[in-house]
């Protein structure tokens, strides 16, 4: 990825936090004949174990209807991209535009890249396991969460027989986060303030997060 000092973001908290804030990933893959493949995919990051070159493993399923799954071959390189929140900057914000009017507009947004090695699995024991942990993610701040455990078993046998579970064990992390860093502290509030007056709620919660420090 490519990430002008400004906007590069090293906190490994920061990192872990965010992509389990969004907690789904875009999986990017090439086949053998050289086009590339992307499917939208929830997902858990698990940093529990990370050393030298190995930054934890990301784990999701996929179903079997979906081609891209049969193009992954074991140990072959992939993408995870995680996209947060973004907005159209307009240079009517910037205070330059009414001196030398060196202004253009830009693009403000969050993102985060898990690059690592993949593998394709159809063990009953591992899906039951990524459903599970996928399903207690998203439901653990629920009044009265659901579990996997209360579906009818057979099925949620049947349902397991048609997906597939797909690890990555992640061996490169990059994070961006352009959020007018590079501009003056006036044109940075100027920015803000104009967000938030935005019909559109991603552009408002730019104006949020670009209120609030964040550690590069």
């Amino acid at each position: 990825m490519y990430i002008p000092k400004p906007f590069q973001i090293d906190d490994w908290n920061e990192i872990v936090s965010f992509v389990e804030r969004h907690a789904a990933i875009n999986l990017v893959t090439v086949g053998p004949d050289g086009v590339p493949l992307a499917t939208l995919l929830p997902a858990v990051w698990d940093t529990r174990n990370v050393t030298d070159g190995h930054f934890g493993t990301l784990v999701t399923h996929m179903s079997k209807g979906n081609e891209q799954w049969k193009s992954i071959s074991r140990g072959q390189v992939g993408l995870a991209i995680v996209q947060g929140a973004q907005a159209y900057i307009s240079p009517t914000n910037y205070e330059k535009k009414l001196t030398d009017h060196k202004v253009v507009p830009t693009w403000n947004y969050q993102k985060v890249h898990l690059t690592g090695t993949l593998e394709v699995s159809e063990d009953r024991e591992a899906l039951r396991r990524i459903v599970s942990d996928l399903t207690d993610f998203h439901e653990k701040d629920r009044a009265q969460p659901w579990a996997a455990a209360e579906s009818d078993p057979e099925y949620f046998e049947a349902q397991l027989g048609g997906i597939l579970a797909i690890t990555m064990s992640v061996t490169k992390v990059e994070a961006a986060y352009k959020l007018s860093q590079n501009r003056s502290e006036q044109d940075q509030q100027a920015i803000a303030q104009d967000l938030l007056r935005s019909k559109k709620l991603e552009e408002q919660e730019i104006a949020k997060i670009m209120s609030r420090p964040i550690q590069s």
